[in-house]
């Protein structure tokens, strides 16, 4: 059974507006499909689904919710009547593509799909860009042949000049916008010959990052610190067992348990790329661990996750985006502390493994270490620490 419903959705927008939405429900999943048109919630008739007549536009907005509702209730009926099956989801496209499709009502539908592969950040960081991106539009609607390179240099000079993003966040920015058109085109969507990315067009210049680790005295000043509170230490050890695994990265490190460790090794399954992972446990990690095992509460070596829902993957990011914030926050004091002039942080940890391993390692060995899918990920990665032969080949140089 299909069912079909106005409504008004709870979450806000930057001036306290609620947005109007059609939900239809299917087979137990719900899509919404927004009509473009933002009210106070004082303004609408829960009982009816409409605007309320104190409403200064609540006759155009009630009869464009009144045929969003036709065209809803239509595809419905279509779909209940084919010998096809079709999923909410499919019969909210189809509506969408059935009106002259917009580039943000592709933004939608990617954020959408981005939350069901169960990427909840990146889907909120999508649409956190894309509504500043809005915002700077001044429009609900924004067709694809309105993305001008002129608009797109107003929007970075914008995010350059007046947010003061660094440069990489900029760039970032526009790979978003330049991603959904691409998807879109593919999509059918949106037409080429409007295309404003690439050659003679908007180029997205992307510089290389510096990724800077602590070297070995750095690191030992950490291992020998004294004299700091119990969560500052905390987060010190948590950061150490992270450097001590090869940079094992802070999301899977809290949601190490007792059972991931068998017979002197650590064996777990990475998040980012689902690689399983076995690595000998170093002599350094073992006391670390010994300390957190007789004061145990719960299967996790760290408690931080031990009260939040494993199957709700939302609030496990939240979670442990909000610990990482704690944790760097407590490591920035441990380096003041100790004199250490480069930002400390748990991502730090990554880059100090692959700036003391320098070219010690063989590439294939530390692609192992790293989880890395790809060879060349690794050397990419690694090229920021191997500087031995450019610094040679400088001293042969001027060294006369």
């Amino acid at each position: 059974m299909a069912t079909i419903q106005a409504v008004l959705r709870n979450k806000p927008n930057s001036r306290l507006l609620y947005p109007i939405a059609v939900r239809m429900t299917k087979d137990r999943k719900t899509s919404y499909i927004y009509i473009g048109q933002y009210i106070e919630k004082r303004q609408w008739d829960e009982r009816n689904g409409l605007v309320r007549k104190s409403h200064p536009d609540a006759i155009f907005i009630n009869q464009l919710i009144l045929s969003k509702l036709t065209e809803a209730n239509k595809r419905l009926l279509t779909a209940e009547s084919e010998s096809k099956y079709q999923s909410v989801k499919s019969i909210k496209t189809s509506i969408i593509r059935n009106e002259r499709f917009d580039f943000f009502s592709a933004v939608e539908i990617q954020i959408e799909r981005i939350k069901e592969r169960g990427q909840f950040h990146q889907a909120d960081v999508v649409k956190q860009r894309m509504n500043r991106f809005k915002a700077f539009a001044k429009a609900d609607k924004l067709h694809f042949n309105e993305i001008t390179v002129d608009l797109l240099k107003r929007f970075e000079a914008y995010l350059k000049n007046d947010i003061k993003l660094a440069h990489r966040t900029v760039v970032n920015y526009m790979i978003s916008i330049r991603t959904i058109y691409n998807i879109a085109i593919g999509e059918k969507w949106a037409e080429h010959n409007f295309y404003p990315f690439g050659r003679g067009g908007y180029t997205i210049k992307i510089l290389e990052s510096q990724k800077i680790g602590l070297s070995i005295d750095e690191v030992q000043l950490l291992e020998s610190v004294e004299d700091i509170s119990p969560a500052q230490r905390h987060a010190l050890n948590v950061w150490l067992v992270s450097f001590y695994f090869a940079g094992i990265r802070v999301g899977d490190l809290l949601k190490l348990k007792w059972s991931d460790f068998i017979d002197n090794r650590l064996r777990y399954r990475m998040g980012k790329n689902q690689k399983l992972v076995s690595l000998k446990i170093p002599q350094k990690v073992k006391p670390i661990l010994n300390s957190y095992k007789r004061k145990s509460q719960s299967n996790f070596v760290f408690q931080e996750l031990s009260m939040v829902n494993p199957d709700d993957p939302k609030q496990l990011r939240t979670r442990i985006k909000t610990v990482t914030r704690n944790f760097n926050r407590r490591l920035s004091l441990i380096a003041d502390k100790v004199g250490i002039e480069k930002k400390l942080s748990m991502h730090i940890a990554r880059h100090t493994f692959g700036n003391i391993s320098g070219n010690k390692i063989p590439i294939q060995m530390l692609q192992k270490l790293y989880r890395h899918s790809s060879v060349t990920t690794t050397i990419m990665y690694q090229s920021n620490f191997m500087q031995d032969d450019v610094d040679d080949a400088l001293d042969s140089v001027v060294n006369f």
